[in-house]
């Protein structure tokens, strides 16, 4: 087993994975995983640059992580930026910062590097001989990866929880034709992902990121975070549909209230909701297989 240690920094989080990873079998025995939300593309679908104080939080985080991998010992570290750090003019500041910190430059993938990661890290213990639609549902982007043991074919599109949010909702709760105009973004962006992946040929839908968590854990009626019983849950369509319903007619305050939703989430979890939604009803899928395993796992995994 080689001791590695994973960081996946996207639009809204940067998490952290340090496993024991098997190169040839590929298994993996998780020793720290965590999260801290950065939102690093704080007004970048606005500005076209990282903000100072996103920076600031991104670097913060990158501290606290570092002294994590220094103290489990993992021989190995690949850091991966997603979305935000490839729009923005300034990345070159986020590329020093993360050096000094860590000792490695953040990797800035392109759609389809992190759709790859994001399909071996979900799927790789899902052993059915069926098709896979695997939707990771970022801040800034959604991922969607089409194949079975291996890509079929994939596309990254500019739709995600932070950006729809910062660029349509104003009301509180949203208002009729904010939320309209997103689902009008997430359906134009369906049809740009449907020219190149089947989205509409997979047997089974698996939804990754904190979104799809998220509403897994309230329709579960979990009164904590518990990443045991989300993993592999199946959500069925109605549920979802049911759940979205209930946020968009909440206020920022209701939504602070339901105990299983990260403060950092608070304000985008309509528009993640609704990403979700939007793919279930555009490809007829009756449930949603949940995963904790995602891009993060499938970084751990490429490094061993």
């Amino acid at each position: 087993m080689t001791r590695v240690a994973g960081i996946d920094c996207g639009t809204n989080s940067i998490r952290l994975l340090v496993a024991d990873v098997h190169p040839e079998t590929g298994e993996l025995v998780e020793l720290d995983r965590r999260m801290t939300i950065v939102r690093l593309g704080q007004g970048v679908d606005r500005t076209g640059r990282l903000a100072p104080e996103a920076l600031e939080r991104t670097f913060a985080a990158c501290r606290e992580y570092a002294a994590v991998i220094r103290e489990l010992g993992a021989e190995r570290l690949r850091f991966v930026a997603t979305s935000a750090s490839r729009d923005a003019e300034n990345r070159d500041e986020f590329v020093r910062g993360v050096l000094d910190i860590l000792g490695v430059e953040p990797e800035v993938i392109t759609g389809d590097q992190e759709a790859e990661f994001s399909f071996t890290g979900a799927t790789g213990e899902l052993h059915g001989t069926e098709t896979y639609l695997v939707v990771d549902i970022g801040g800034g982007s959604t991922e969607f990866v089409v194949g079975n043991k291996h890509v079929e074919a994939a596309r990254s599109v500019d739709i995600g929880c932070v950006r729809l949010t910062e660029r349509h909702v104003r009301s509180d709760p949203p208002a009729a034709e904010e939320v309209a105009a997103i689902r009008a973004d997430i359906r134009a962006a369906l049809d740009l992902a449907e020219e190149t992946v089947p989205i509409r040929s997979a047997e089974t839908l698996v939804g990754l990121a904190g979104s799809v968590t998220t509403v897994a854990a309230i329709a579960l009626g979990l009164q904590e975070y518990d990443s045991e019983r989300i993993h592999h849950s199946r959500i069925p369509y109605e549920k979802v549909a049911e759940i979205v319903g209930s946020l968009l007619g909440s206020t920022h305050a209701e939504r602070a209230a339901i105990t299983v939703m990260h403060p950092g989430r608070v304000d985008v979890i309509v528009a993640g909701a609704l990403v979700l939604l939007e793919i279930m009803e555009r490809t007829g899928a009756r449930e949603v297989v949940v995963s904790e395993h995602d891009i993060l796992d499938g970084i751990a995994l490429s490094v061993a």
